[in-house]
């Protein structure tokens, strides 16, 4: 099993503005790295997206705690099954933390190409997450 933490980043948002955001997979699409997502669809629960040159990824959401963690898990033809957990915690008034964790089903010798790759795109997402202002 590959895990793989995000860095700790700080919103501007409540945590229960950045839960009900993050719980519509329609909006992870704002969270996307720009032109590098292509086929993109999605619907309250889950989305599938190509990122270019690479596979196609489903993302579909598994349970919710109100308003500070979010489970997801692979689904679809993806190239390994995975999850990835949410955190959001509040830190004072207007000042959350967000962090995702990924557990992924690799095996050691596609961990060696995808490790680097997966750890930026979570960060960036993570990273977007905390700049949209909701």
């Amino acid at each position: 099993m590959t895990t793989i933490e995000t860095e700790k980043r700080i919103s501007s948002n409540s945590p229960e503005q950045l839960f009900a955001f993050l719980t519509d997979m329609n909006n992870f699409e704002k969270l996307m790295p720009e032109g590098k997502i292509e086929k993109w669809e999605s619907s309250d629960d889950q989305c599938e997206f190509t990122i270019k040159g690479m596979a196609r990824i489903g993302l579909k959401k598994e349970s919710v705690e109100a308003p500070s963690k979010i489970n997801i898990s692979s689904f679809g033809k993806v190239p390994f099954t995975f999850t990835l957990d949410i955190n959001i915690k509040e830190l004072a008034d207007q000042q959350t933390e967000v962090s995702m964790v990924f557990n992924g089903d690799i095996n050691p010798f596609m961990k060696m190409m995808v490790e680097k790759p997966l750890r930026n795109f979570f960060d960036f997402l993570v990273k977007k997450a905390t700049e949209i202002t909701i």
